[in-house]
């Protein structure tokens, strides 16, 4: 499976959710199939998103779409976002 891991910035957090949430099917719809978001516990408005991808490809190309820069802006993203695409090589025991 493939993972791509966003972190970023945001100006606020709740107005920042809201609008990823109402983008959830349009991630579904681009090969995104799910993920977990992180939060830093220090600072609410740093934000980390690990998605789970088909593939890096449809990984790469959602996130040049001009869809994803709009949601971006108005998501309220203060910066730009590091952004890593990852292929997950072994699950490991605690």
């Amino acid at each position: 499976m493939a993972q791509f891991l966003l972190h970023h910035r945001v100006r606020d957090y709740q107005h920042f959710k809201a609008v990823f949430d109402a983008h959830a099917s349009i991630r579904k719809l681009a090969g995104c199939k799910g993920g977990r978001l992180f939060r830093s516990t220090q600072d609410p408005n740093d934000v980390v998103i690990l998605f789970e991808w088909e593939d890096n490809a449809k990984a790469r190309t959602f996130a040049a779409s001009q869809d994803l820069r709009q949601a971006m802006e108005r998501a309220g993203l203060a910066g730009r976002p590091e952004m890593h695409y990852l292929d997950e090589i072994e699950a490991f025991p605690a």
